[in-house]
C-alpha cells in the first residue's frame, strides 16, 4: 500500500491521462472501434464488449503505478478518483472523458417527461 502514501491529486491526473493514452494507442483503438461499432447503439451490448475493454486497459496501466492489478484495485482507484473530482475539476473532466469511452451521452427530452 506505499503506492497509496505518494497517490495525490497530480499522480491521479497522471494515471488518468496515461490511461486515455493507452485507450488512444492504436492497437487499443481499433478494438474499440470494432466493439463499439458491434454494440452499435445498445446499452447492454456496450457495457458486454465496450466496458471490459475499457476495464482492461485501466488495469494495465494503474498496475504500473502500483496499484493491484486487479478488480479490488481497480475499485480503489475509482474511489479515490470519485472523492478528488469534487475538489478538482481537471479530474472530473479526464475522469469524464474516460466515461464518454463506455458511456455515451444520453439525450433526454424534458419536455414530455412526465413524473407519476
Amino acid at each position: 500500500m506505499s503506492y497509496l502514501a505518494s497517490f495525490n491529486n497530480d499522480s491521479a491526473k497522471q494515471i488518468l491521462m496515461d490511461i486515455i493514452r493507452t485507450v488512444n494507442q492504436p492497437e487499443n483503438s481499433k478494438k474499440l472501434s470494432e466493439a463499439k461499432a458491434s454494440a452499435g447503439k445498445e446499452m447492454i451490448l456496450m457495457m458486454q464488449h465496450v466496458f471490459p475493454l475499457v476495464m482492461q486497459l485501466q488495469l494495465e496501466v494503474i498496475k504500473v503505478h502500483g496499484f493491484p492489478g486487479n478488480r479490488e484495485g481497480l475499485v480503489q482507484f475509482s474511489q479515490l478518483i470519485r472523492e478528488m473530482e469534487r475538489d478538482d475539476m481537471e479530474i472530473a473532466r479526464l475522469r469524464s472523458q474516460i466515461r464518454a469511452i463506455y458511456l455515451p451521452p444520453i439525450a433526454i427530452n424534458t419536455t414530455n417527461d412526465i413524473l407519476i
